[in-house]
This record gives structure tokens, sequence and C-alpha cells, in this order.
């Protein structure tokens, strides 16, 4: 069976708040680990006002502390934006805490707007320098060698395992070259993952973490009893990407009818929006499991890690028990 796991947004939705968010994300991670998922992750995005995992290791910490077995781990962290040394500190206090389920997926891209960066007091440049920076993060969590003065405490010694998440040829080029296991982000820019998971493969470096290659691969999933019902939930993220195409990102709306009744669904917005969910699974069981082994034929992704927009908590979380006995039975 497939490894599966979650990427998760703490999505606010329209009518309710951002602890509201939180706690759902917490509760989705303690059933996701009785369903069987592998891993929950959380992503750094800033200035978003629908996204609540910004503060992303206080986020792993909380969800962490009310879960026993499933690895919980940043999907990922925007390098650029830090220090690689307190991110060291962070994951380093984070694998004390919780040993042996913490994970560490590392971005380039800075998760926000130019105006927002700048509030993060970070150089665009940084961006520049991220294979320095993963190196050097690795280092501060590796051992600690007899003739280096700077340590990260804790950290040091740790050995987090660190992934190269991306979603061009840059990041499979890096995660091959490091012997590092590789996250594509084909659940919102899908148009370069066939080719990034070839270069990666055949690039692949054998690292003391990883000694072949393994990807895990980004996938929209929006399961319902019934291929209807599954449509008309999807909405809620149709209109979220359309929201976002046109630059108005919104929280989370309920779900309409069908697509075409959103006033903003025009055809330029359709194909752009739909350019972005190019790698998505709508349906009940039968047409997720179809469309499932059709994906994994694909890409022979080693795992899965899976987005599921709903409004309707409850709704939310059966998408996610869905595809977790879809998995299973295949």
């Amino acid at each position: 069976m497939i490894p599966i796991s979650i990427l998760e947004l703490g999505r606010v939705r329209a009518g309710n708040d951002r602890r509201a968010a939180l706690e759902e994300a917490r509760e989705l991670a303690q059933r996701a680990e009785t369903w069987g998922y592998h891993r929950f992750w959380v992503a750094e995005h800033h200035n978003i006002r629908s996204v609540s995992t910004a503060a992303t290791a206080v986020v792993i910490a909380y969800v962490a502390a009310a879960t026993k077995t499933i690895r919980v781990g940043a999907g990922g962290i925007m390098l650029p934006n830090h220090a690689p040394y307190v991110i060291a500190e962070q994951f380093g206090t984070l694998e004390t805490l919780f040993p042996g389920r913490i994970d560490l997926g590392l971005g380039r891209a800075p998760g926000s707007d130019q105006a927002t960066l700048r509030a993060l007091r970070r150089d665009p440049r940084r961006a520049e320098h991220f294979p320095q920076d993963v190196l050097e993060l690795q280092n501060f969590l590796a051992p600690l060698p007899p003739d280096q003065k700077i340590e990260a405490i804790p950290g040091s010694g740790t050995q987090v395992p660190l992934w190269i998440l991306g979603s061009s040829l840059f990041g499979a080029q890096l995660a091959a070259a490091l012997g590092l296991p590789y996250g594509f982000a084909s659940h919102f820019a899908p148009q370069a993952l066939d080719q990034a998971l070839q270069i990666y493969r055949e690039g692949f470096q054998p690292s003391h973490q990883q000694a072949v290659p393994y990807a895990m691969v980004g996938l929209n999933i929006i399961a319902g009893e019934t291929d209807l019902e599954a449509k008309r939930l999807a909405t809620s993220q149709q209109v979220s990407f359309a929201d976002l195409v046109r630059g108005q990102p919104s929280l989370l709306q309920p779900p309409i009818e069908q697509i075409e009744d959103y006033e903003f669904w025009t055809p330029q917005v359709e194909a752009q929006a739909n350019q972005m969910l190019a790698c998505r699974i709508v349906g009940g069981p039968e047409t997720v499991r179809s469309e499932l082994r059709s994906f994994l034929d694909r890409t022979a992704a080693d795992e899965l890690i899976i987005v599921s927009d709903l409004f309707d908590s409850e709704k939310r979380f059966r998408s996610f028990e869905l595809v977790a006995e879809i998995v299973q039975s295949m």
C-alpha cells in the first residue's frame, strides 16, 4: 500500500475564526492517525487571510502534542525567510520533544508577496543562497564537530530528516544532488511534474539520509459518497482558486450548486484555475479509486500528500477517511 499523508493549511472558513481552523487541524491529525495516514504536514504561508499556519513550528508542536504516532512536519518551511540556525533550534526542539516524529520540508519561495517579504525583513535575493542554506541547516542538525564553536541547542545531533520541496526543475535537481527526499507541489503548480520527477530520479546521488530516490507527490482529492456530492463540495475549492487567480484571496466559502453560478468564474479565470488544479480527483469512491490508479501509474509516486479543501468540517473529515479506505483496499 502506498503511504498517504495530509497537507494542512489551517483554512479559515467564512463565518468562522482562526482558532477554530487550528483546532480543526489538530482534530484532523488525531483522526488521520487512526485512519492510517503516515504524515501530517503544515505549510508556511504569510498574509493570506484563509491560511492560519504561518507560525509553522508552533502549529507543529500543537499538533504533535495531541497525537501519538503520526509523523508531523513542515511542508514546508520557506528557508529564505529564516536564518538556518534558528530553524535548527526550532526543529531540534520539536525533535527533542517528539522524538522520531518530526519532518522538515524546505522550500525556496517566500510563501508571500513582496510587500510581506519586506515585513519579514528578508532580502528577496536570499533565495539565491537556498542550496548553501540547506547545507548550513543540515550541518547544525548533525552531531557537533569538535572544532565547531556555534551549536544549535537543541538541534545538534537530532538529524531531523530534511526534504526538498518545490514545483520547478531546480528543486528536483537540488534534491537529487544532495540525496534528499523530494516533494513536488503538484496540488497547485503541476506543470513540471513529470519532468521534475524524471530529473530527480535520474540524477539522484545517495546520501547518509537517503540511499535511493523517494518522491512524494501533492494531489487534491475531494471524495464524497457519490460523484454528484463530491462535485458540489469541490466548488468551495474552485471558488478559492478563482479568487486567488483574481488577486482577491478569500476565506473558504460554502459550496454552490455548480461552479458556473459563481459570478467571477469567467473563461479566463476558469482556464487559469483549472491549470493550477490539474492534479485533482473529485468523485465518489469508485471514481476516486480509478483516477487514483491512473495517477499512480503516471507518477510512480513513493508517497502521496493529499489536500482536501471542503467547507463543511465533517464532510472534509469524511473525504480523508474515504481516501484512506480506498487506498487500503487497492
